[in-house]
């Protein structure tokens, strides 16, 4: 099974997943705990060059859609396409996604683009994906108290609720694939929520 959880920023991606993962481990699962951009250590050096605040030079959006395609060609690859054949459990930190809701949506990149990329180099969605959503000044009030922002969390309010907006038409479109968890609730609340659909499932 590929499990995929997405959000803006805050929304206690992190958090959940680790429950997540715990919770398949005491069911004695083989799982594999990963994220995007990054999961090997070639694409966690493409997520370095994607998270850091570069005062020279700005990162235009076709470059940094591709880099993150790149590292998700090497993601697909080495991880998550060899786990699924061992039939191990995959939890993914984000996935293609986010690709719409940010770079689409939120940097305003054409569809038409991502489409290609995706029936290109993806061979395989997830399973189920859980969109953890709240509303964007609760989340970047949670990422502010985290620390330092990266070069995506330093954008301004407008491109996240582009970003929201992008999560709400793949939910639309996506039904059967895509579970809107309301993350403004506690974290066993929102664990919860997520342990239902997955007994469901």
């Amino acid at each position: 099974m590929f499990i995929s959880f997405e959000g803006t920023e805050g929304v206690g991606k992190s958090t959940l997943i680790k429950r997540v993962h715990d919770h398949f481990l005491e069911k004695n699962k083989e799982i594999i705990l990963t994220r995007e951009p990054g999961g090997t250590a070639l694409a966690e050096k493409v997520r370095n060059l994607l998270l850091q605040v570069d005062e020279t030079e700005t990162m235009c959006a076709d470059t940094e859609l591709l880099l993150i395609y790149a590292a998700r060609s090497q993601h697909l690859n080495q991880v998550i396409l060899p786990a699924l054949k061992e039939g191990k459990v995959v939890l993914s930190d984000r996935f293609t996604d986010a690709s719409f809701a940010y770079q689409v949506k939120g940097r305003g990149l054409s569809q038409q683009k991502l489409e290609l990329l995706n029936e290109t180099f993806v061979p395989k969605m997830p399973d189920i994906t859980f969109w953890l959503d709240a509303p964007i000044e609760v989340g970047m009030s949670r990422a502010r108290a985290r620390g330092e922002l990266d070069r995506f969390e330093k954008e301004k309010l407008s491109f996240f609720s582009k970003v929201r907006e992008g999560y709400a038409y793949l939910y639309e479109k996506h039904p059967k694939r895509i579970y809107k968890i309301d993350a403004t609730c506690s974290e066993a609340e929102v664990f919860q929520q997520v342990l239902d659909i997955l007994n469901a499932f």
